[in-house]
């Protein structure tokens, strides 16, 4: 399944490289602008991602932590 998403995205990339061989130059810079925005915008989007699950996951350990105590300490 790997290798075919990495094929297919190989594929795309070299067609949408070979499109831009005959385009003007304003056209490829915008272009070119068009595609490092998406890759920031990925980038950005998969850090905050990462910071996010990690913030959630501290929660549930606290929170785990927190009912761990409270059975800990039940009257007996």
């Amino acid at each position: 399944m790997t290798q075919r998403l990495l094929s297919t995205g190989l594929l795309a990339a070299v067609l949408a490289l070979s499109a831009c061989a005959d385009l003007n130059p304003t056209t490829q810079r915008t272009m070119t602008g068009a595609a490092g925005g998406a890759l920031i915008g990925a980038a950005a989007g998969g850090t905050g991602g990462f910071i996010w699950d990690r913030h959630v996951q501290s929660q549930e350990r606290a929170f785990q932590q927190g009912v761990a105590a409270g059975r800990g300490s039940a009257v007996q």
